[in-house]
């Protein structure tokens, strides 16, 4: 099935570095899909591709293994992988505010001051699911598919909570897209 396009505001800033040739480390959360790995591949880089969707739900801490315990060992990272671009997707949206925190105390080490980011929120919390795969076609293009089944879990945390919670990431510029989510441009504090 050919994948539908969609506009986005704030993704060429996201990727601006990497269009001017800049070498740069990529970390994408979503599933390998040919047109991001091809947009990447005409840039220097390092693509991190680490499908965190496809192990959606996490088990509760309370089973004896922690979210971070978890994320160690979904993405393994090498001490010296510093990300320049992060895409996150949907992921928060997805996660209990326990599981966000981990996955952002996992990646500090790897992250520094000029590293930007790339999410979607939702603008109300009783927002209806949206359960897309994202892609990138062009530096302002993302391609969305539909999932085969949609993803357990779904709770997206109000933008307040979340800024609380992504508290190394500093909320640049947020875009209200028609179907009342959020599209969100976060930069390393």
């Amino acid at each position: 099935m050919t994948p539908q396009s969609q506009a986005s505001q704030l993704l060429a800033s996201v990727l601006q570095r990497a269009g001017e040739g800049e070498r740069v480390t990529v970390l994408d959360v979503g599933p390998a899909l040919p047109e991001t790995v091809a947009f990447f591949a005409a840039a220097p880089c390092t693509l991190h591709i680490a499908d965190l969707f496809r192990d959606l739900p996490l088990l509760p801490e309370e089973d004896g293994i922690t979210y971070l315990e978890q994320f160690r060992a979904l993405l393994p990272l090498a001490p010296e992988t510093r990300f320049d671009i992060c895409l996150f997707w949907d992921l928060f949206n997805y996660l209990p505010e326990a599981a966000a925190r981990a996955l952002l105390q996992l990646l500090r080490p790897h992250l520094h001051p000029g590293t930007r980011g790339h999410a979607f929120s939702v603008h109300k919390r009783g927002a209806p699911e949206d359960s897309r795969i994202h892609g990138i076609r062009s530096a302002d293009t993302l391609t969305l598919r539909a999932r085969r089944q949609p993803l357990a879990g779904y709770a997206p945390m109000p933008q307040a909570r979340l800024q609380e919670v992504l508290a190394d990431f500093r909320f640049e510029r947020s875009v209200l897209l028609a179907d009342s989510r959020l599209e969100l441009l976060l930069r390393r504090r």
